[in-house]
């Protein structure tokens, strides 16, 4: 997102930790994990803020979502994520991130969240009474949604979700309150598949007819140190190489960000650790290293500081984003 404005002041969205398997509970709601981009929009009078996780505008890159949230006709600010949906109605992180090469895929806004509703904070009251005035003021429209929710029947929801083909759900307590930029046990996510956030410290020199990048060295934070957790070659396609080759220019170091040695079959380019990726892989190793970790995408609405991936034998971050 680099060339975007940057907001001098904006809210924080609250997060979610990672559980293993879904669950049914009586107290608690269930919502689909949509793949896209965490965004917060205020909407006053005729004016309209879209912004990222960590304050970047939206505005430019999303004109249709701005202009439905201008639509309201009421001002609030509102939770949820921008997805673009693939032929099967699924979100598809990579057609959002490439949107203005997809202009014809159908773009949307699915809200989830209600924080303040002409000028009253709604933080402090439980999220089932926030999602019911959200509900109110959500207009019919193709591209702002409200993102429903089912209770009790977590396991139902999740199984539903996987033969869709989605990512995940999230679990909410029903009465949880909303705290901007934390990261509480009220809120939960489970992924279909095992995925974490690492960070790219480097990459190797590609062979053959590859072209920018052979594989991503990856670390997650361990203290005050980077872990190394290996290093992931597949899951690239032409665009997705060169992009990333691109961004990491500027960050390229003389030196290696670990303090263990790290073996590649092919030279490597260090890089200063500020660039987040999303990876795939089957299993931790007893060394905790990835075994087939596999690239699934840059995140870059997300600041490296945010990074909470604990990796067993690693020491969990103190920050609570």
């Amino acid at each position: 997102m680099a060339g975007e404005r940057q907001l001098k002041k904006f809210i924080h969205p609250m997060l979610a930790r990672e559980v293993d398997r879904p669950f049914d509970d009586p107290d608690w709601i269930f919502e689909i994990k949509w793949d896209g981009y965490r965004a917060i929009a205020e909407k006053s009078g005729d004016r309209v803020l879209l912004y990222s996780r960590n304050g970047q505008s939206f505005l430019e890159r999303y004109p249709a979502v701005a202009s439905a949230v201008g639509r309201i006709r009421a001002d609030a600010v509102l939770d949820g994520e921008i997805v673009v949906l693939d032929n099967k109605g699924r979100s598809d992180f990579q057609f959002l991130q490439h949107y203005a090469g997809n202009p014809d895929k159908p773009i949307q806004y699915q809200v989830f969240d209600l924080l303040s509703l002409q000028g009253k904070d709604l933080t402090h009251l439980p999220l089932v009474e926030r999602k019911k005035l959200l509900k109110k003021i959500i207009p019919p429209d193709d591209v702002i949604r409200y993102s429903d929710h089912v209770p009790t029947k977590g396991k139902v929801f999740f199984n539903a979700a996987k033969r869709k083909g989605l990512e995940g759900i999230l679990a909410k307590r029903a009465d949880s309150l909303y705290y901007p930029g934390k990261r509480t046990e009220e809120w939960l996510k489970i992924k279909n598949h095992k995925t974490l956030e690492a960070l790219i410290a480097g990459y190797t020199e590609p062979t053959g007819a590859r072209k920018y990048i052979g594989a991503l060295i990856l670390g997650v934070p361990d203290g005050k140190e980077l872990k190394y957790i290996g290093h992931a070659g597949g899951g690239f396609n032409q665009e997705t190489l060169q992009e990333t080759y691109r961004l990491l220019q500027p960050l390229r170091s003389p030196k290696s960000p670990f303090s263990e040695t790290v073996r590649t079959n092919t030279p490597v380019t260090w890089v200063r650790p500020r660039i987040v990726c999303e990876v795939k892989f089957s299993e931790f190793t007893s060394e905790g290293k990835l075994r087939h970790p596999i690239f699934l995408r840059l995140r870059t609405d997300k600041p490296a500081q945010q990074i909470n991936t604990v990796i067993p034998g690693t020491k969990p971050k103190k920050s609570h984003s």
